[in-house]
């Protein structure tokens, strides 16, 4: 055999074992993801992975990571994958990446826009108008940050709060939305005559389902991070910083 012919079937032989590799890889990631689906059929498993670490694969579903072998001989849920020799956390980056928004795609015109000095920087926020800990990020942490445009996504969680549907239509009807907002958020005052509009809530709902957002308040920066409950505003500054570094 030439060398010329012989050099060829190496190659040829590289690209088929690649290829074998490939397939191989997945079969296993299909086989995983479909053991998974019959475990738990009321959930939709969005991706698989199999990692470098201990024949382990990645199963990110319901918005959060889940780790298992090639036979799901067990799960493991709510725990965190720690690379011992760079000491990151390996899920935290992957729930990071996995869960990121496209922010163009959101309907910010279903959003309270409050601007904040020159408006520069954008922010996104799901806040539920009776929800504590929206009341704390609006008075003490983003009473701090200026130069940035804050889109408020109503965001009543009914279950928690049964009065926040009607004071979410009480403040989104107001004839000054901005003011009425601020009015509720910062000072507990209400309008005093509601109006009578329609309400984005159940689509704004629809949205929240689709990305994931199950809490509030929920933040989303301009390279679509998100961040999850009331921040340090150091904090969401140093977000929105990284945010505009990105773009």
């Amino acid at each position: 055999m030439s060398s010329s012919r012989l050099s060829l079937c190496k190659k040829l032989s590289v690209v088929t074992l690649l290829s074998l590799f490939t397939t191989l890889a997945y079969s296993d990631e299909a086989s995983v993801k479909k053991a998974v689906e019959a475990a738990y059929p009321k959930f939709k498993v969005d991706s698989v992975a199999k990692t470098p670490y201990a024949g382990l694969y990645e199963v990110f579903m319901a918005g959060q990571i889940l780790y298992t072998d090639e036979k799901m001989t067990f799960l493991i849920a709510e725990g965190h994958l720690v690379d011992p020799k760079t000491k990151k956390d390996i899920t935290g980056e992957r729930l990071e990446e996995l869960t990121r928004i496209d922010f163009s795609t959101l309907p910010l015109d279903q959003a309270i826009k409050v601007v904040k000095g020159n408006g520069s920087r954008k922010l996104v926020v799901f806040s539920d108008v009776d929800c504590p800990y929206c009341k704390r990020l609006e008075q003490n942490e983003l009473s701090h940050i200026t130069d940035v445009t804050v889109y408020t996504f109503l965001y009543p969680l009914e279950q928690l709060h049964p009065d926040a549907v009607a004071k979410s239509k009480s403040i989104w009807c107001s004839s000054n939305r901005v003011k009425a907002w601020e009015d509720w958020i910062l000072r507990n005052q209400l309008p005093k005559a509601a109006g009578n509009c329609e309400v984005p809530i159940e689509k704004v709902g629809e949205l929240a389902r689709k990305i994931g957002v199950t809490s509030t308040p929920t933040l989303i920066f301009a390279d679509g991070k998100r961040m999850l409950g009331s921040q340090p505003y150091k904090e969401i500054e140093r977000a929105m910083a990284t945010a505009t570094k990105s773009k």
